[in-house]
């Protein structure tokens, strides 16, 4: 079976897709300065793009990691996460705080193609 690595970069690529299963890597936002719901909405819009690109949507994404450097901002991610999720299609979801990262991150971590 073909891997298809999509958008690359310098030391990594934005997706790659093995059969039904498409995999993002890290994804952040690109206006560090917003707060947390700002970020957060900018990164759930950059997944949505390249969820397209692979020809699938976040109603199909099975498990979603997200790294946080605040944890008390969690509130705010939640707030921008519950209006983009697919409510019919809830993926798995696990948070944590990762104090090695300068902003909030969130990745997809795998979904199947339609």
């Amino acid at each position: 079976m073909d891997i298809e690595r999509m958008i690359p970069r310098e030391w990594n690529c934005s997706a790659a897709v093995f059969g039904d299963l498409v995999f993002l890597s890290g994804i952040v936002a690109d206006d560090k300065s917003l707060p947390m719901k700002g970020q957060t909405e900018q990164v759930l819009r950059k997944i949505d793009a390249v969820l397209a690109k692979a020809g699938t949507n976040k109603s199909r994404i099975l498990s979603a990691t997200v790294y946080m450097a605040d944890a008390s901002l969690k509130d705010e991610m939640n707030e921008a996460w519950m209006v983009w999720v697919d409510r019919a299609n809830l993926p798995t979801r696990t948070a944590v705080r990762q104090n090695k990262q300068p902003c909030g991150i969130r990745r997809a971590e795998s979904t199947r193609v339609p």
